[in-house]
């Protein structure tokens, strides 16, 4: 498709056909993107609409975060309204309504010792805030010296500074490096030797919880803060936690006084058929992040869930008026909470997060039907998530799964890959027929791929 063929409908809606130089593109490969352009134009429930017109069913909920699918109603009016009521108001030593009844809300969906929320504009925000209020917390309890965070190989908290520290993605180190000190890094979960094809939790890997034991003992539980951890690795793969892991954290945390941090950028708001991930799996952590589906994407926002104990401890033993030196501009812009609100109306009025759970065996043996596809090597999955790891291409690794995402977008399905693991996250709304289109277009596209 060449820019020239978008309508001129489509450029009021936002496209410039002839003038695509100047925006910088994220995570995207600029000079390929921009010789064979993939513009989207449109989006109603399960589908896109692109520049020629065509329909392309969302495999990944946008980004991971349009879990109720694309332009729901409900949340466009109250959008809508909002702006027309209050566009915006200062969060700092002033507040509006929404805010706190949100706060209340997310409060009431998570385990109960988690209720005390800082709003953020993004997940990478969110990461940040949370290091932040665990280096805090320690300091405001008169133990400074614990100082250390630290976060797991294939993890990915974000971009912030804080975030790249403690994640573990390898192209973001090599470009930015480490900048903060004071990081370490617990060993990821994934193996194919040992879990190959799971279905669900796979049975080996809580041993790998044991390192932390080793890191206690390496750097001193007096000098570790926290440990942030995606319950379920997202971006980096869908690697899923083992039976046990979870669990054998949270225990070395507690023991040793570290904070346990959930990043539930990905996980939260139904896409494991659970509110959130620390629900499906019974552990809870000190704190939480989120983002991505707490507006269905309509809007920007992020949050930073503590335990009372930890917003107690920073708020009454802080010796300035303000407590934590620490915010944004839009922290609880109005706008994006009445969006936010009125995704929560719409996921409990139509059940989704059960939705999802009701639709994972239906959605695991789909997936799971690609396990004799040419160059699979791995599936794993939970919810409606799934991972399809190909063997990488001697010497072009990563082409084989972006060559898939190219066909099966020019037959209609949008795709996600990170590495040469194809990741699906579907809006919570599909169907099943819908996910027989997915699956069986991404059968047919890689029989082609060599």
């Amino acid at each position: 498709m060449s820019p020239s063929a978008i309508s001129s409908a489509d450029v009021q809606l936002g496209t410039n056909p002839n003038d695509l130089e100047p925006h910088w593109m994220p995570f995207t490969g600029n000079r390929q993107f921009k010789a064979a352009p993939r513009l989207l134009v449109k989006a109603k429930d399960m589908h896109y609409t692109n520049a020629d017109g065509k329909q392309i069913l969302d495999g990944t909920a946008g980004l991971w975060c349009v879990n109720a699918g694309h332009s729901r109603q409900p949340i466009i009016e109250a959008v809508q309204k909002q702006v027309a009521t209050l566009d915006y108001a200062p969060g700092f030593q002033m507040g509006h309504p929404l805010s706190f009844a949100l706060a209340a809300r997310l409060a009431s969906m998570l385990p109960e010792t988690l209720d005390h929320v800082f709003f953020t504009n993004s997940g990478s925000e969110a990461a940040d805030t949370a290091l932040k209020i665990a280096l805090a917390y320690h300091h405001s309890t008169g133990q400074s010296s614990k100082k250390i965070l630290i976060g797991r190989s294939r993890g990915y908290h974000g971009v912030g500074f804080g975030g790249l520290s403690v994640g573990g993605m390898a192209p973001n180190k090599k470009q930015f490096g480490n900048l903060l000190g004071n990081v370490d890094h617990l060993p990821h979960t994934h193996s194919l030797e040992h879990n190959a094809f799971s279905r669900g939790q796979p049975e080996w890997g809580a041993v790998r919880a044991a390192e932390l034991e080793e890191l206690v003992a390496l750097h001193g539980a007096d000098n570790i803060a926290a440990v942030i951890v995606e319950p379920m690795a997202g971006s980096t793969g869908v690697l899923i936690p083992p039976v046990g892991y979870l669990e054998r954290l949270r225990d070395i945390c507690h023991k040793n006084n570290i904070l346990l941090i959930f990043d539930e950028v990905i996980t939260g708001f139904g896409r494991l058929g659970a509110s959130f991930a620390c629900e499906r799996f019974g552990v809870t952590p000190d704190i939480v992040t989120l983002a991505k589906g707490l507006t269905n994407a309509t809007i920007p926002m992020g949050a930073v869930v503590t335990s009372h104990e930890i917003y107690d401890t920073v708020i009454q033993n802080a010796a300035q008026e303000i407590e934590l030196f620490h915010g944004y501009t839009y922290s609880g812009h109005p706008v994006a909470c009445a969006a936010a609100l009125a995704t929560l109306d719409l996921y409990k009025e139509e059940e989704l997060f059960q939705r999802a759970a009701d639709l994972e065996g239906y959605w695991e043996e789909g997936v799971h039907s690609l396990k004799d596809c040419r160059n699979v090597i791995d599936i794993r999955n939970m919810g409606l998530v799934a991972g399809i790891e190909l063997e990488p291409r001697e010497g072009s690794p990563t082409a084989r799964a972006f060559e898939t995402f190219l066909k099966c977008y020019e037959d209609g399905v949008l795709l996600r890959t990170t590495g040469d693991t194809i990741a699906l996250s579907p809006p919570l709304i599909i169907e099943q027929h819908q996910i027989d289109q997915l699956i069986s277009t991404i059968n047919k596209q890689l029989e082609t791929v060599e």
